[in-house]
């Protein structure tokens, strides 16, 4: 039997999709603190075997689970009930904002997501048992997903970096936007809620690319 709230959610994303590709403006996506985790650490985490059950489809094949992990810093200082992203990743990786870092006591790097060497250490805590993580927990860089026909369209490659235009009741400019395309991506800009809060934007407000920069 069809599933008719998944299929009436994909016809609007194409439908969106479709709208997207024929604008300059692209929606946001405001990302919360969230984990990746590995194999073996969602294995430490909540039990040997243990598969993470869907809350929300995202993007492509990544979901927001209905697991939730407890991050705890040098500070001793937790954030608790921080979701989990599937599916499992190679390596774990932890995103936090700017904010979280003055409540855990951690100085994590601004980095693209799977750039995680050198980055910064932390606790977490599971159901079933916990890990130190020795390096992995960042801050992401703003970033835009497209699509391979928006890009051709708009004459924008894979990496790229743009600035891009906020209009509103805060306007402002986010400078050196990284590009990511991919067949299996919506047209997006992500990011943390610290940003989202400085230029007073919210979940599918609409931002405009204004200049192509090489870096």
């Amino acid at each position: 039997m069809y599933d008719t709230n998944s299929i009436a959610e994909a016809v609007q994303k194409a439908i969106d999709a479709y709208k997207q590709i024929e604008s300059d403006q692209i929606r946001i996506g405001v990302s919360q603190r969230h984990v990746h985790l590995s194999r073996e650490d969602l294995d430490t985490l909540f039990g040997k075997g243990y598969e993470l059950t869907k809350k929300k489809t995202l993007m492509g094949r990544e979901f927001a689970s209905n697991e939730v992990v407890t991050l705890v810093g040098p500070s001793l200082k937790a954030i608790e009930n921080v979701r989990v992203l599937g599916p499992v990743r190679k390596n774990t990786q932890v995103e936090i904002s700017r904010t979280d870092t003055f409540i855990l006591k951690v100085s994590p790097p601004v980095r693209p997501s799977g750039k995680i060497e050198g980055s910064e250490r932390i606790v977490l805590v599971g159901p079933k048992g916990s890990i130190y993580l020795k390096e992995g927990v960042i801050i992401a860089n703003r970033h835009i997903h497209l699509t391979p026909e928006y890009a051709q369209r708009h004459d924008i490659q894979d990496n790229d970096y743009v600035d891009v235009l906020v209009e509103g009741i805060k306007p402002t400019k986010f400078y050196d936007v990284q590009v990511r395309v991919r067949d299996d991506f919506n047209i997006e800009m992500h990011i943390d809620t610290d940003d989202a809060n400085s230029a007073g934007l919210k979940n599918g407000a609409l931002v405009t690319i204004i200049k192509k920069n090489n870096k």
